[in-house]
């Protein structure tokens, strides 16, 4: 194995992290090592309770999946709709097109659910009843198009999120939904010990490898040539005897 250097920028960041976190131990210095030299920016997806080492990672295997977005047809009525500027939120009957909107009806999704139970449109059935069966958006370029007057109905393609459901207007409105309200930062020298989620298996591979013994000692050394760093190795191995 190459000897391992600490370099000046991964020195100052030590120093920084060692000075707030007083009681960090050897391999929690070591952790947070490796998230600084490696660029590791571990992310949680919250649904799916499972830490990625990216949030380019999480995005990548859920886009190759077919698990983050798929195209949706819905259908806007001729007419005004009972929708204004100042609606946040819509549940959209997906066989007729008709809408009810958070801020013009006191139960919208109770009225949903009644129209599309009885809508004639509605040939879909689930054990013998008609499907409940409707789209829901809070996103404010899709209640745009309901808002319109149309002399004539129209079908647009819209795009609904795997995870939630909802309906948004293009690709990037379901990213920015999701890496806002599904993706949380986790420290990497928070991950190895925790046991609530699940790790991504190529990240806890990656993890398992850097975790060696031969590459801690590696470190361990790195740290002892280190002036500024040393004293902190120093004490780590004074508490050690002391235990």
């Amino acid at each position: 194995m190459a000897t391992l250097v600490i370099t000046e920028t991964l020195k100052d960041e030590l120093l920084k992290f060692l000075k707030k976190n007083k009681k960090a131990d050897i391999i929690t210095t070591y952790l947070f090592y490796l998230e600084k030299k490696f660029n590791i920016k571990p992310i949680l997806f919250i649904r799916d309770k499972t830490i990625y080492q990216s949030q380019d990672e999480v995005i990548k295997k859920l886009e190759e999946g077919g698990k983050l977005w798929r195209e949706t047809e819905i259908k806007i009525q001729q007419g005004q709709q009972a929708v204004n500027e100042l609606t946040k939120k819509i549940y959209i009957c997906p066989f007729t097109g008709k809408v009810f909107a958070d801020n013009t009806h006191p139960n919208p999704q109770d009225a949903i659910y009644d129209w599309v139970g009885k809508c004639p449109e509605n040939k879909e059935r689930v054990g013998g009843l008609k499907a409940k069966r409707f789209f829901v958006s809070e996103d404010p370029e899709i209640i745009k198009n309901y808002i319109v007057k149309r002399k004539d109905p129209i079908t647009k393609i819209v795009f609904s999120s795997v995870v939630t459901g909802k309906l948004f207007n293009s690709k990037a409105a379901v990213l920015d939904d999701f890496i806002k309200n599904q993706l949380r930062q986790i420290p990497l020298e928070e991950v190895p010990n925790q046991n609530r989620f699940q790790i991504e298996e190529t990240f806890l591979a990656f993890i398992q490898t850097q975790l060696e013994e031969a590459r801690i000692n590696a470190f361990v050394e790195a740290l002892s040539q280190v002036e500024e760093l040393s004293a902190y190795l120093s004490q780590w191995l004074e508490e050690e005897d002391d235990a």
